[in-house]
């Protein structure tokens, strides 16, 4: 077919110059396995990866990623391995102590080690296929790993953006503990004598850890066959992370693989997409899946211990080194850090020592992410969600059967509801152990609703089918402690305006302009301007805001290319979202903004649009700005660490 360029792994012509330790009877298996693979790229430059085994579509998959962007490969995995600072320097050291406390490698090859057959396959796949990407492409130079590892995969193993669960511990908490300021970590000796990089010692304020955004968020709606034109399922998969975050790609084999969608860089299987039979995607979630824990240290004979039950226990040990790169070369830093039965000890804040309880490593969510792929059956993916390993992410699903199911979390640790588990526990006592896990029937979840739609937009499961979701009452708050947003808000109100979608009706759904929060937001300016003695305010300054309410008054409350009051708007509830989060109401987004808006008072409403208009002019010459004029995106750098001109 024309525009479709082959490549056939066995074929490529080798260097030996490549100074990798790889040994002949590697390569020699390298070769005769690339043999069973081809990769079809088709006019986009999607890879279509075709192998007789699953473990051959791996090889091919990882072989392609490494082609597309070896770099990102390589860094998910210097992350995960806790090494960032050995290419970055002493800057993320914490970074990679963070990581040390929560992921063992050491549990990661010991899982490897005793895997079934199957799994230790796949595994070996990954590796095989970038050591011999490794090989066979000598220009290509990793930054730090020159071999990797079958065992890897098992270190990250839910395939999603790779956030690590602390229970509400900070980085910055997580340095001034393991800095050597703190008064048990310096009468304990620990980190005595060893080279510490110097803790800033501030706590991080609330409004810049709130305005510090994650690239974070997806949109997921299922449209079931009594609402489509065709009879058929639909899934809509909209992920929100950055451009080149994941790639697109086609998996085949002649073990009954046949699955296209997105996977994460270095990653062998795919994170959401569709088979034959069932299709599936993600949305980042709330639901609790880790604690702090409150301990009691103790210092007896120099030794530290800590209080359970009302005995002392000894406080565990370990010291973790970390190299990190400096002008003069390598340098190590040993910490030596505490564990509890509950885990790492993590912190101190308010005199009270944190330890950790989290899931982040699961070589059980490996295998579910996996065999959810090769699902072909909606009993068949439930068969995957029972596993109960997905520590990280809700699910919205369709099927060539015709049902459209939610799940709200999947590894849910079950607790005592009568503590509050959105805040440190008593770590003391044993009425705050885990009680074992909640089975997904016991989640929040829904199948094929009367309405005939779901969504969820990191939002709260409690809208997730209009009317007919599940009851907030019926659930233990820490099972979706998520609160409501506006693109929850929208999406309930779009999906229910059309009753046979087809897909152009879906994308249209999908891209819905209207700015929920704006409808919240500007009647309250616009009341403030007329009902307000504004004589105070220069005359210029009143006559611009005059012509900014005219504009507004007239918005629908939709983006638009051309729309100045778009970027009125966008830009001034930027300057209210802090005043927004200050306010003492302690809802979430919407209930946030509610109040704000119920309760502002006029200042607080216009200068922030005074200040607006006075950078417009500052910038553009002019306030009467388009939306498209100023928020254009593109793609001019493929760069993990862009930098671009502010001009």
């Amino acid at each position: 077919m024309k525009g479709l360029l082959v490549v056939l792994l066995s074929t490529i012509n080798c260097c030996s110059l490549f100074a990798q330790p790889f040994s002949q009877t590697e390569i020699s298996l390298w070769k005769k396995q690339a043999a069973n693979i081809t990769i079809i790229r088709d006019n986009y430059g999607i890879p279509h990866v075709y192998g007789k085994t699953d473990a051959d579509a791996v090889f091919g998959l990882l072989y392609a990623q490494c082609e597309d962007d070896f770099k990102r490969v390589e860094l998910n995995y210097i992350e995960k391995l806790g090494r960032l600072s050995e290419v970055n320097g002493e800057k993320d050291l914490y970074n990679d102590l963070l990581i040390r406390l929560v992921i063992d490698t050491a549990d990661a090859v010991k899982d490897y080690t005793k895997a079934p057959a199957w799994l230790k396959k796949i595994l070996n796949g990954y590796a095989d296929g970038i050591n011999y990407f490794l090989y066979k492409n000598p220009q290509v130079k990793p930054v730090l790993l020159t071999r990797f590892q079958p065992w890897y995969p098992l270190l990250w193993t839910d395939g999603s953006i790779g956030a690590i669960s602390t229970g509400g511990i900070s980085v910055s908490e997580l340095k001034n503990f393991y800095s050597g300021t703190d008064e048990a970590i310096t009468n304990a000796g620990l980190n005595k004598g060893e080279s510490s990089a110097a803790a800033d010692g501030s706590p991080l304020n609330e409004i810049a850890e709130f305005l510090e955004e994650k690239p974070t968020g997806s949109n997921g709606f299922a449209f079931s066959p009594k609402i489509t034109a065709s009879g058929n399922a639909i899934l809509y998969i909209n992920p929100h992370v950055t451009f080149y975050f994941r790639p697109e790609v086609h998996m085949v084999s002649e073990e009954g693989l046949n699955v296209y969608g997105a996977v994460t860089w270095g990653q062998p299987f795919i994170y959401q997409g569709f088979n034959e039979h069932c299709g599936w995607m993600h949305t980042s979630s709330e639901a609790d899946i880790s604690d702090a824990y409150m301990e009691k240290l103790t210092q007896k004979n120099n030794r530290w211990f800590y209080e359970y039950e009302g005995a002392l226990k000894p406080v565990t040990q370990k010291s973790i080194s970390i190299n990190y790169k400096t002008d003069a070369g390598m340098q190590a830093k040993i910490f030596k850090t505490l564990f509890t039965h509950h885990g790492p000890v993590m912190a101190k804040r308010n005199g009270q020592y944190l330890s950790l309880r989290h899931n982040n490593r699961d070589t059980k969510g490996f295998m579910q992410s996996w065999l959810r792929t090769k699902a072909n059956s909606f009993a068949a993916f439930k068969k995957t969600m029972d596993m109960g390993a997905n520590p990280s992410n809700n699910t919205v699903y369709a099927d060539g059967e015709g049902n459209i199911a939610y799940w709200h979390g999947n590894f849910l640790p079950r607790r005592d509801a009568k503590y509050d588990w959105s805040k440190p526990v008593d770590g003391s006592i044993a009425a705050t152990e885990w009680k074992g896990y909640h089975t997904v029937n016991e989640s929040v979840h829904m199948y094929n609703p009367e309405n005939g739609w779901l969504q969820n937009c990191n939002s709260t499961p409690f809208t997730v089918a209009g009317k007919y979701s599940p009851k907030k009452a019926d659930y233990a708050t820490y099972l979706a402690p998520d609160g409501e947003n506006f693109r929850g808000i929208n999406a309930v109100r779009v999906l229910d305006e059309e009753k046979k979608y087809n897909i152009d009706k879906v994308i249209k759904a999908g891209y819905d302009t209207r700015l929920a929060a704006f409808e919240v937001l500007v009647p309250g300016l616009i009341n403030a301007f007329h009902k307000k003695d504004l004589t105070n305010y220069p005359k210029d300054q009143f006559n611009q805001l005059a012509e900014v309410i005219t504009i507004l008054e007239k918005w629908d409350y939709r983006c638009g290319e051309n729309s100045i009051a778009t970027t009125l708007a966008v830009e001034w509830g930027q300057k209210l979202l802090p005043l927004i989060i200050r306010s003492k109401n302690t809802g979430d987004q919407v209930e946030k903004t509610n109040h704000f808006a119920a309760n502002a008072t006029a200042v607080e409403l216009i200068d922030p649009m005074l200040a607006v208009i006075k950078e417009l002019q500052k910038n553009f010459g002019k306030w009467q700005i388009p939306w498209g004029e100023i928020n254009r995106f593109q793609r001019i750098s493929s760069d993990i660490d862009s930098k671009f001109d502010d001009n």
